[in-house]
């Protein structure tokens, strides 16, 4: 898991964890335990117990007098604190730490993490100013995916696949790359995608569909290799679909969406529900043909539109230094 250190990578959004409940995550190889005590302080530390390697995730909270809470290991109830040190039977004193705290950069309610590695590229701001502009409607999509970060990222900048995988969602009749700005490591793709009208059953199958017109014309933001979002503008609302990407191990990876609004008429509100149930939709359509491909394939097939995923070759034989064509 050398290939990608240096990178920040958003673990999580501040709703998507629980006051006192574990969350198990990994990242680069390793496995974390990830918990929210009562005051709000987020702490995440390696998932093996140092006595028998026992999985703290397993375990429970334990809230101390001042509303902090240490964690319980599920073998033996050794309890650790946010230095990961403990209080071993018989003893009254603490030990010192015996696991490192992961260095965790909490901005607003998103928190990220270098996975432990000196970082390399910064954090962009973009995620900081969406959230002060828009309303956050929710966390979806989340799956983790049993193929490298590379297939995955290949198949998130593959802008033809919207017609074959999402077909039955959008009934894309083309794409059309109108332009893609290279800036590195940074990106920016417009697209042009006509699509067939829905019919009024499938309108009321999915309301949601009220919200995309027979032209989907999508900016799609990139920042290798964590993040994309995609800028919708219609006359009902404004959003932002941030996808989140993750590398768990070398065969394992994790995606997840957070999706913020401006509503521009009452209709947009109604369709929170639905818009948050059509990109987890999407997400599956997008693990499900993951999980139906070959790995390591020879590519002796060239289709037009493939300019996003020159560029995630590009940049991942590169990163994080990234040579662009002048």
């Amino acid at each position: 898991m050398e290939q990608l250190q240096g990178s920040p990578w958003l673990l999580a959004h501040r709703s998507m964890l629980k006051p006192n409940q574990l969350r198990k995550f990994s990242l680069l190889g390793r496995d974390y335990v990830l918990w929210k005590d009562s005051q709000g302080k987020i702490t995440a530390l390696p998932n093996a117990c140092p006595h028998m390697g026992a999985m703290l995730s397993e375990g429970w909270c334990v809230t101390q007098s001042d509303r902090s809470s240490t964690i319980a290991c599920p073998f033996h109830a050794l309890e650790f604190d946010h230095q990961g040190c403990t209080v071993l039977p018989g003893f009254n004193r603490q030990t010192k730490s015996l696991l490192s705290p992961l260095e965790l950069i909490i901005q607003g309610d998103l928190i990220w993490s270098y996975g432990g590695y000196e970082p390399k590229i910064p954090i962009p701001d973009l995620m900081n100013a969406i959230a002060t502009e828009y309303d956050f409607i929710g966390v979806t999509g989340e799956r983790s995916i049993p193929t490298d970060i590379l297939s995955l990222l290949l198949n998130m900048h593959d802008y033809n696949h919207q017609n074959g995988t999402h077909r039955e969602l959008f009934e894309i009749e083309e794409v059309q790359v109108k332009q893609f700005i290279d800036e590195g490591l940074h990106s920016h793709a417009y697209l042009a995608q006509p699509r067939k009208q829905p019919t009024w059953r499938e309108i009321l199958r999915n309301p949601a569909q009220l919200a995309l017109p027979k032209v989907l014309e999508a900016h799609l933001e990139n920042y290798f290799p964590f993040m994309g979002v995609m800028h919708g503008d219609n006359k009902i609302l404004s959003l932002k679909e941030c996808h989140f990407y993750l590398p768990e191990s070398v065969g394992r990876s994790r995606v997840f969406v957070l999706m913020y609004m401006q509503a521009h008429s009452p209709i947009a509100h109604l369709l929170k529900r639905n818009l948050l149930k059509l990109i987890d939709v999407v997400v599956e359509q997008d693990a499900r043909i993951l999980n139906r491909v070959y790995p390591n394939t020879p590519q002796r097939i060239k289709l037009n539109n493939e300019v996003g995923m020159d560029w995630v070759r590009r940049n991942f034989e590169q990163f994080p230094s990234v040579k662009t064509e002048p």
